[in-house]
């Protein structure tokens, strides 16, 4: 995936505890898209629109796509930071991540794809709620100037 920068974008980190790691101290694979999710909450609660907003807006946003990379390890007791940034928000939700680690090295990235469901129909949407417009709107501001 092509570098974009986003629309918005927050941190998160995430010390990595003994659970989620390996014989050698490293954490599965697997780990890292709860990871993604940890920083997707902080950057949803930065737009005022985490998940408990999203239902009382009538929608739900289920992830419908991961891409996910790993060209470095994230260790027992490490602490990481994770960047989660909105990069697009018309038909669907995507926001992309990259993780890194103390000394600042790139260890993980990716992207997840999310589409707004109508909780009442259950039917996708095949466009942007304006919800979702509003909430972005400061930024979206922000970015024609």
């Amino acid at each position: 995936m092509a570098k974009v920068k986003p629309l918005v974008s927050a941190t998160a980190t995430v010390k990595i505890p003994f659970h989620d790691v390996d014989l050698m101290a490293v954490a599965w694979h697997g780990h890292y898209v709860k990871y993604f999710e940890v920083a997707r909450c902080v950057l949803l609660d930065k737009i005022g629109y985490n998940y408990p907003e999203m239902r009382d807006s009538g929608f739900a946003w289920p992830v419908v796509d991961l891409h996910i990379r790993y060209p470095g390890p994230a260790r027992f007791r490490e602490t990481i930071s994770v960047e989660a940034g909105i990069v697009e928000w018309e038909n669907r939700l995507r926001i992309a991540y990259t993780a890194r680690n103390s000394e600042g090295k790139r260890i993980t990235f990716g992207h997840t794809d999310q589409v707004a469901v109508n909780i009442a129909t259950g039917a996708m949407e095949l466009a942007t709620p304006p919800v979702l417009k509003q909430k972005l709107a400061p930024w979206l501001a922000e970015s024609s100037l």
